[in-house]
């Protein structure tokens, strides 16, 4: 079996991202057609949609990310809300695409943690899992003060810190998002590894025409809030 699931096709792969959108309840509608748009008629073979929630003293800010992977092309939609007064009935959304081929994706990197390592088995599955995928050769710096290990000491050693290559990276967690969640993750990493290397082809590519339904089109038109 590939890394798609053998014999699911393309509009099968559509309704389940359909429905990962309504699931969200974050402008289902809104981001549904803007997803639609940056396809541009292109099948999903998978997908990713992660919703984030910040409070900042009184006010709420939330913002969805959603990766889908076509055969050739890694489509990113990022959708965040604002509220222009205090009472939030005015509110706005700020939306940005960006369609990379996947022949331009240098690296993807799942970085895992799991709990109690020493009583590890092989059922267990990961508390948190961080996809992180680099196209451009941007680069995150991480900076903070160096330490000698001495607890007394008060010398200034400098600064020590890490450089990854990142383009994107989203953090799942599985108290704040159940574990099936870390599993979808690591599951479109895998597909999308499959096509950057091209290491074998999907079942679906060869499905034949037949074009993944609209799926903005079928979802409600009241936007959902939290």
């Amino acid at each position: 079996m590939n890394s798609f699931g053998a014999g699911v096709p393309a509009n099968i792969k559509g309704r389940d991202l359909e429905s990962a959108l309504q699931r969200s309840g974050f402008y289902p509608r809104l981001v549904a057609d803007v997803v639609n748009d940056a396809l541009d008629n292109q099948e999903p073979l998978s997908h990713l949609v992660h919703l984030e929630t910040h409070f900042d003293r009184t006010e709420v800010h939330r913002h969805i990310t959603v990766l889908v992977l076509t055969p050739e092309m890694l489509v990113i939609t990022h959708v965040d809300d604002h509220q222009l007064d205090d009472s939030g009935e005015q509110m706005v959304a700020q939306v940005s695409t960006e369609s990379v081929p996947v022949s331009q994706i240098k690296s993807v990197v799942l970085s895992y943690i799991y709990a109690q390592p020493q009583d590890y088995r092989s059922s267990d599955q990961a508390r948190e899992l961080t996809l992180s995928i680099a196209w451009s050769g941007g680069q995150r710096v991480e900076m903070g003060p160096a330490s000698c290990g001495d607890a007394e000491c008060d010398a200034d050693h400098g600064y020590s810190g890490s450089i990854a290559q990142e383009d994107i990276a989203l953090r799942i967690s599985a108290e704040a998002e159940g574990l099936q969640a870390v599993a979808d993750a690591k599951a479109f990493a895998r597909a999308l590894r499959a096509v950057n290397t091209r290491t074998g082809t999907p079942a679906h590519l060869d499905a034949g025409p037949g074009r993944f339904p609209a799926f903005g089109a079928r979802l409600a038109r009241s936007h959902h809030r939290r």
